[in-house]
This record gives structure tokens, C-alpha cells and sequence, in this order.
């Protein structure tokens, strides 16, 4: 099993966008997580070398073609080889990818056409915040296309075999006369296999597979974020006649949370305090996502939109280490209910107010008052 962050959502553009748009996000990405903008964060250097893989793929227009195609695993199973130079595999060239998705006419391949490989699915899942903290197992229920038993996905009856087709002789491919042009295509008998069924099972009517629920377990790191990719190999949709079965890919959503709003690694709160805190300082207990009480001191004339920062209380670094921060953004709150005694006292401070408590208002009144005389002399 593993995670897999979407290059498109890794350099911030959307997926059409053009190559300057993909360099240029790229450009401003590596800057701001650059390790030695960042020293001894893990997290900014697991950060710097997810976006530079990303842009090492996006960049490429044959890459970039198999991964819009394929995802991740235009790149795995040996794919992409020292040929290409891409991060793990996927097409030599673009011959390969125009086979591919054309057909051996197009990407000059011939011959017998193995079965092809089983789709891939997608199964989306929420997990609250604490989930996505802590981590968790989950089980999850799908009905997907299975090897057929009785067959054993070959899709001929039990006792029976196949043999050659009589069509296009075991080779896979037909070929026709169209003009001056001699066009190879696959066979329409065998659909390339160069083998036909003689008996079809009858479990799965010679497809070699059938519809089964599934109860599969799924492993869900902490650090995973909305959009994350977590990839079960082999559990997608079989393949027909036999052939390797697709991956499942489950997408990860993390539902909104009451108290904390999420940036990467960052959580970020907003926290009301009494005019009477804000002017004389004080303390806060704050509870964070750990389940651990953060004391938070608060420092007197403190102004609303001040942040105060608690490192390492935020979430942790996906398949890293270290934690990020915790950010409290404070409002001063104005009371709004007041006793008769609280406003008297309120009225006994401003009768000694001289305006140099709150300099930001003076400031603001006495450049106020020169503009007044400006405009009237």
C-alpha cells in the first residue's frame, strides 16, 4: 500500500494548465520550501522533493501524456525505465504511449496482443480531523469484477482448453487492403488473444470474471489530507482471460472541523478574548488535536488579528516526521452586556484616559485632525 499525492494538486495548477503556468508554480513552490530556506524541517524538505518530482513529470510532454492517462501507474511495474529517466517507469517513448491508446497500427508494435490488464477503481472516504491526526483502520465494502473460481479466470469451461484462431491464425492481428495502404487490426474473433474459448464457462459466460462484493482493510496514515491517494495494488477490476487485475485507488476527504481550520501541516484558530485580557494579559488553556491542553499566555495590549504560534502542536508531516504548528489568531472581544456597576467603572477609566493608552488611535485621529486644517486653510 502507498500514498500518493496528485501532481497537478502538489504544484497548485489545475490540470490543463499550460507549461508556463507549471513552471512558474513550480518556481515559486521550490523557493518557499527549499531546504536551505528551511533548515531541519523535515517537512518543508519531504515538501521540496514531492513538488520537484512532480515538475520532473509534468514538465516531460510524453510524461506528462501517460500520466494524465495512467496517474501513478504509468510509473511503477518497471514501466518508464532508464530510457525515458521519469520517477519510476511508464513509457519508453511516444511510440508506446500512442500503442497504447491507438493500437499497434499507430504505434508500430504487431503481433499477439496479451489480455488487457483489469481497470482501476476509485473508492472516495471521509475521515473527520482527529482521523486524519491519528490515523486509523478501516474496512470498506465494494463490488468489483473478480476471477471467475470455477475457471480460474481463464473464462473456458472446467475440462475444456482453447485453440488457435482460425481467423487470423494465432497471430492476434488481421490485416486489409485499404488503397495503396496495407492496415493491420485486431483480430475482431479473438480480440487479439490469437486463442479462442471452445467451451465458455458458464459461471462467467467466457469472460473469466464476475461481480463479487469484497471486504477489503485499509490502512489510513496520520498526515493524510484531502486529496491524498492511497493505492491498493491488485484490488481493482480483474483483468479478462486472466489477465492482472487493476489497482483500487481510495481518495481521502477530511470533513471540516468545528474548531480548527487546516493549511498542510498548520492548524489554525481563532480565539475571542476579553477587552480586560487583551489590556492586562492573562492565560488561555487551549485543548488541541492531540487531546493534550496547550496554556497559551497572552501578553497585555494585545491587539485583535495578533497570531500567536504554538510549534509542533499542529498535524504531522505525511510518511515524515515532526509535527506542524498550531496557530491562535486572536479577536478582541467588545462586551455587548454590561451591569449598571461595570459601566460605571468603564466611565471612571475613560474620565482618565489621556489618549497615549491607545497610540494606534491617537495616531490615526491626530492625522486625521492635520488633514482637517490642510483642507481648510
Amino acid at each position: 500500500m502507498s500514498v500518493e499525492i496528485d501532481y497537478y494538486e502538489l504544484l497548485e495548477v489545475e490540470r490543463g494548465a499550460d507549461d508556463a503556468a507549471i513552471k512558474s508554480s513550480y518556481r515559486k513552490l521550490a523557493m518557499r520550501w527549499h531546504p536551505d530556506k528551511n533548515p531541519g524541517d523535515a517537512e518543508a524538505e519531504a515538501r521540496f522533493k514531492a513538488i520537484s518530482e512532480a515538475y520532473d513529470c509534468l514538465k516531460d510532454p510524453q510524461k506528462r501524456a501517460a500520466y494524465d492517462r495512467f496517474g501513478h501507474a504509468a510509473f511503477q511495474n518497471g514501466g518508464m525505465g532508464g530510457g525515458a529517466g521519469g520517477p519510476g517507469g511508464g513509457f519508453s517513448d511516444l511510440g508506446d504511449i500512442f500503442e497504447t491508446i491507438f493500437g499497434s497500427a499507430f504505434g508500430g508494435g504487431g503481433g499477439r496482443q496479451q489480455a488487457r490488464r483489469g481497470a482501476d477503481l476509485r473508492y472516495d472516504m471521509e475521515v473527520s480531523l482527529e482521523e486524519a491526526f491519528h490515523g486509523k483502520q478501516a474496512q470498506i465494502e465494494i463490488e468489483v469484477a473478480a476471477a471467475c473460481e470455477p475457471c480460474d479466470g481463464s473464462g473456458a469451461e472446467p475440462g475444456t482448453g482453447t485453440r488457435r484462431c482460425n481467423l487470423c491464425g494465432g497471430h492476434g492481428q488481421v490485416r486489409a487492403q485499404q488503397g495503396f495502404f496495407m492496415v493491420e487490426r485486431t483480430c475482431p474473433t479473438c480480440h487479439g488473444r490469437g486463442e479462442v474459448i471452445e467451451k465458455p464457462c458458464r459461471k462467467c459466460g467466457g469472460e473469466g470474471r464476475v461481480d463479487r462484493p469484497q471486504t477489503l482493510d485499509v490502512t489510513i496514515p496520520p498526515g493524510v489530507d484531502t486529496g491524498t491517494r492511497i493505492r491498493l495494488g491488485g484490488k481493482g477490476e480483474a483483468g479478462p482471460f486472466g489477465a492482472p487485475a487493476g489497482d483500487l485507488y481510495i481518495f481521502v476527504h477530511v470533513r471540516r472541523h468545528a474548531v480548527f481550520e487546516r493549511d498542510g501541516t498548520t492548524l489554525l484558530t481563532r480565539v475571542p478574548i476579553t477587552f480586560t485580557t487583551a489590556a492586562l494579559g492573562g492565560e488561555i488553556e487551549l485543548p488541541g488535536i492531540d487531546g493534550e491542553r496547550h496554556t497559551v499566555p497572552i501578553p497585555a495590549g494585545i491587539q485583535s488579528g495578533k497570531q500567536l504560534r504554538r510549534r509542533g502542536a499542529g498535524m504531522p508531516v505525511l510518511q515524515g516526521r515532526g509535527r506542524g504548528d498550531l496557530v491562535m489568531e486572536i479577536t478582541v472581544e467588545t462586551p455587548s452586556k454590561l451591569t449598571a456597576r461595570q459601566k460605571e467603572l468603564l466611565r471612571e477609566l475613560q474620565e482618565t484616559e489621556t489618549g497615549e493608552e491607545c497610540p494606534g488611535s491617537k495616531g490615526f485621529f491626530d492625522k486625521l485632525k492635520e488633514a482637517w486644517n490642510d483642507l481648510t486653510e
